[in-house]
């Protein structure tokens, strides 16, 4: 089948690129490249530059390319910038998914799967969180995802477009193969600043807050690795290709790390410390947030392979290393 991933040369999309082509699909790729990299670009798939907001743009690559499904990570993804730039969050997440979503129903394209996120729950009062909790989004960020996932759910209603949306962890690590990883230089995912940290490309790491109601004062998150999340996207589509329901789905493994419990596993898989600081908390960060994760196994039948926190250090610094070799030559 033809697909359309828009973002496609960032770091989750771009193992969903390679995925659909080691599977076989053929793959179009749309991306402004603001983020991402040609490179990362899986080759057996052809690369559009541009916005998915421009519905013209979109709808000839649809035509062109007689696409049959689209998965849309495209989008900001800094909570703390989103606090600091609300309305470029909201017209980036929100009013070019809007767009992109008209163009794809205007070409009567009817599969749907859209990058959501854990954020959209706020800080929740119990632990696993759930897709029954009522969203609390405490940053703009998060509300830009959750006002997509309502665009979806109306637009099933009113034209048919099902849609699959994947309410994402934190995702961590690299492509076991070692073919793309998260390669954005200053990206603020925790697992990479503490692997470059540890290499000595940043003189020392920040921990935000050691004062949460956590078993050792520093934020909670459920790591999933990249690998994993996308073979949710791939069941996700095949559920949508059976006729499947539409529907949200948490992708996390229900299990909490500390920010403390990563700075750890990082120096056991360097074999030597990594510098940090405590700092105060930052603004948009919940205590605490693991998933409820039930939903997606049962319905989409996923089955993750990488549940392990060593795991996916392991491959992140991997894919640190290849990036210093890579700089470098």
């Amino acid at each position: 089948m033809a697909v359309l991933v828009t973002g496609g040369a960032g770091y989750i999309g771009s193992h969903m690129v390679l995925a659909l082509t080691d599977a076989g699909h053929e793959v179009v790729v749309l991306d402004n490249l603001s983020t991402g990299f040609t490179w990362a670009i899986a080759p057996q798939a052809k690369l559009v530059e541009g916005d998915i907001g421009d519905e013209a743009l979109v709808g000839k690559m649809i035509a062109d390319h007689k696409i049959d499904a689209v998965v849309h990570f495209a989008g900001s993804i800094v909570v703390p910038d989103s606090v600091a730039d609300p309305l470029g969050y909201y017209l980036n997440n929100t009013v070019k998914s809007r767009a992109l979503m008209a163009a794809v129903v205007k070409a009567g394209v009817r599969k749907f799967i859209f990058s959501s996120t854990a954020a959209v729950y706020g800080n929740p009062e119990t632990q696993p969180v759930f897709e029954t909790a009522k969203p609390a989004p405490i940053s703009p960020y998060g509300t830009s995802k959750l006002m997509t996932e309502l665009m979806l759910q109306d637009s099933h209603f009113a034209y048919g477009l099902n849609f699959v949306a994947l309410r994402y962890f934190n995702v961590a690590g690299a492509d076991p193969r070692g073919r793309s990883g998260q390669s954005t230089p200053r990206a603020t995912h925790l697992i990479k600043v503490a692997c470059q940290t540890a290499l000595g490309q940043r003189p020392s790491m920040d921990v935000f807050g050691t004062d949460y109601d956590t078993p050792d004062g520093t934020c909670l998150r459920d790591y999933i690795h990249v690998s994993d999340l996308i073979s949710a996207h791939m069941d996700a589509l095949a559920h949508l290709n059976r006729g499947g329901a539409s529907g949200i789905f948490n992708c996390g493994y229900g299990k909490g790390y500390s920010v403390l419990d990563v700075i750890k596993a990082v120096e056991k898989a360097f074999g030597g410390p990594v510098n940090h600081k405590l700092v105060p908390r930052r603004a948009g960060d919940p205590a605490a947030i693991v998933a409820g994760a039930d939903r997606v196994r049962d319905i989409l039948g996923w089955k993750p392979k990488h549940a392990d926190l060593d795991f996916i250090v392991a491959s992140a610094l991997a894919w640190e290393r290849h990036l210093e070799r890579r700089n470098a030559a």
